[in-house]
């Protein structure tokens, strides 16, 4: 289903001012002496020339090339219409508008090639990464074959050797715990008829195990 055209207040207005913009540059390059056809395409030329400049100013704003085409064609526009607004006699135009109207056409196309073939700004170019370096070959490591007979450690021969480790000495046991212990163990033999142990005599004494070590060796 087509959807309705509704008229846009702007582009009316665009088309009037368009309209009457052409009109007057046709009706000041007809009396300049430019007739028939040439008449015109005067308008055309300057209103391409205005919409180029403009093209590029969206894309490079800060482009002084562009920026003077763009107020060449506009004073271009605005003159005509100041100029046929009864501030000019259209029947003797004068001599040095004749030769800007008969000069405009050279100019207009200097214009329009300059903004199409010129080259853009550094602003608007795309930088390019640069390649990434080829990684640098990794250094030649000599091999050094190990000799087949055996070298001693420097680390050994250097170390001082360590002393023997030497037992614990036996703890002093007093002689009372001695007699102590004997009555103990001549019990447990008595009620049990074997001999008590280490650890037994241990818990009975209750004294730490190289104590009661040392009283078994005793009690032998």
């Amino acid at each position: 289903m087509s959807r309705p055209f509704r008229p846009d207040a702007v582009l009316v207005q665009a088309v009037i001012a368009g309209a009457l913009s052409f009109a007057h540059l046709h009706d000041l390059a007809a009396a300049a002496g430019q007739d028939g056809w040439k008449a015109w395409a005067y308008p055309i030329s300057v209103d391409l020339l205005l919409v180029a400049a403009w093209r590029r100013l969206r894309t490079d704003g800060r482009s002084r090339l562009a920026w003077s085409w763009f107020l060449i064609a506009l004073v271009a526009s605005l003159g005509a219409n100041v100029a046929t607004a009864g501030l000019l006699n259209l029947n003797e135009v004068p001599d040095w508008l004749r030769i800007l109207v008969a000069g405009w056409p050279a100019l207009a196309f200097l214009g329009g090639t300059l903004l199409a073939h010129s080259p853009k700004s550094a602003g608007d170019r795309v930088p390019v990464p640069p390649a990434p370096a080829a990684p640098a070959p990794a250094p030649e490591v000599e091999r050094i074959e190990p000799d087949a007979t055996p070298q001693p450690s420097p680390v050994a021969e250097e170390a001082p050797a360590l002393p023997a480790a030497t037992p614990d000495p036996a703890p002093p046991v007093p002689a009372a715990l001695v007699a102590h212990a004997r009555k103990v163990a001549d019990d447990h033999q008595a009620r049990t008829g074997s001999r008590i142990d280490t650890d037994t005599l241990r818990a009975r004494l209750g004294v730490p195990a190289p104590m009661a070590d040392a009283i078994a060796s005793q009690l032998t």
